[in-house]
């Protein structure tokens, strides 16, 4: 069984926790729209639900 040879101190096992607050979520475009959206996510777009630049879902009209 793995057994750590040195003790991590409090400092060096906290610093992992601080280097992914300060980012900003990465925009994308559309490739067939053109809209702006955040990365890996399904947008809205009249109407139509596009996802890797092709209709996914289209809005029910009641």
């Amino acid at each position: 069984m793995a057994h750590p040879k040195r003790k991590t101190s409090k400092q060096r096992r906290d610093k992992g926790r601080t280097h992914y607050k300060a980012t900003a979520p990465t925009i994308a475009h559309c490739q067939t729209t053109g809209e702006p959206h955040l990365m890996h996510r399904a947008h809205w777009y009249e109407g139509k639900l596009f996802y890797k630049g092709r209709v996914v879902m289209e809005k029910e009209v009641a």
